[in-house]
């Protein structure tokens, strides 16, 4: 999958690693990009199309879609992080309701452009699906599950020709970041590596030095080595009770 002369659909693009990616992919040559925000956000480059969106809105889902010709590259980047503690029900349903359903709503929305285009999907997740962070569990169970829609998708839409990356930061130097002393990568380069992965075509991408360092060690990982051993029951049909 190359950036140039594509059409790419970011939701969160306001701020953050989404208004990075908006600005990578007009430099890496898009053709359009849509710049999905809660309320529409100006810009100067005439290939951004601003479009509101607010992924838990199914109308405004589906008078995005309607407002879209065609799409190569889905980023579902729309978040929200509320470190709440685990007893909190009510921030465990909103992390849930935007950053997992959200993203699933807003995927099965534009997939039949997707399909069309035998484009890409890209969830941007964080390290926090892989192991829990104490300073916000609810998120962290939100992103966990995110990231297993992310690879129940790879597996489903790889006969439609349409690929599905994870994108796994760690501290980013974002709004949403921890007010914590611990080193964060700017949204900037977050972006660059994020569209370097889709290009490369990794499955899992991780987008800065945190999450790099284990980005080897995934690739042989239990996880890793039982995604690829499940990938081969997609077609088996099941036994008859």
């Amino acid at each position: 999958m190359n950036i140039t002369d594509k059409a790419v659909l970011v939701t969160g693009a306001n701020r953050g690693i989404g208004k990075a990616l908006v600005e990578e992919a007009l430099r890496r040559g898009a053709m359009r990009v849509y710049a999905a925000t809660r309320k529409q956000v100006a810009h100067a480059d005439r290939r951004v199309t601003p479009l509101t969106l607010d992924v838990t809105n199914a109308e405004q889902i589906q008078r995005a879609v309607e407002a879209v010709e065609s799409l190569d590259i889905l980023i579902n980047n729309a978040g929200v992080g509320l470190y709440a503690d685990l007893s909190d029900r009510g921030a465990l349903e909103q992390h849930l309701a935007v950053n997992l359903l959200g993203s699933y709503d807003t995927t099965q929305a534009f997939l039949p452009l997707l399909t069309r285009s035998r484009g890409a999907i890209v969830n941007v997740l964080s390290l926090a699906a892989v192991a829990a962070v104490p300073l916000d569990p609810t998120y962290s169970i939100s992103k966990a599950a995110a990231f297993s829609l992310t690879q129940s998708l790879r597996l489903a839409l790889a006969g439609r020709g349409v690929t599905v990356h994870a994108a796994l930061p760690g501290p980013v130097d974002t709004d949403m970041a921890p007010t914590i002393d611990i080193p964060k990568a700017s949204p900037e380069s977050v972006a660059r590596a994020i569209l370097d992965g889709v290009e490369n075509g990794d499955e899992e991408i991780f987008p800065d030095p945190m999450s790099a360092a284990i980005a080897e060690v995934w690739r042989d990982s239990a996880s890793k080595v039982l995604e690829r051993q499940f990938a081969a029951l997609v077609d088996a049909t099941p036994i008859a009770s």
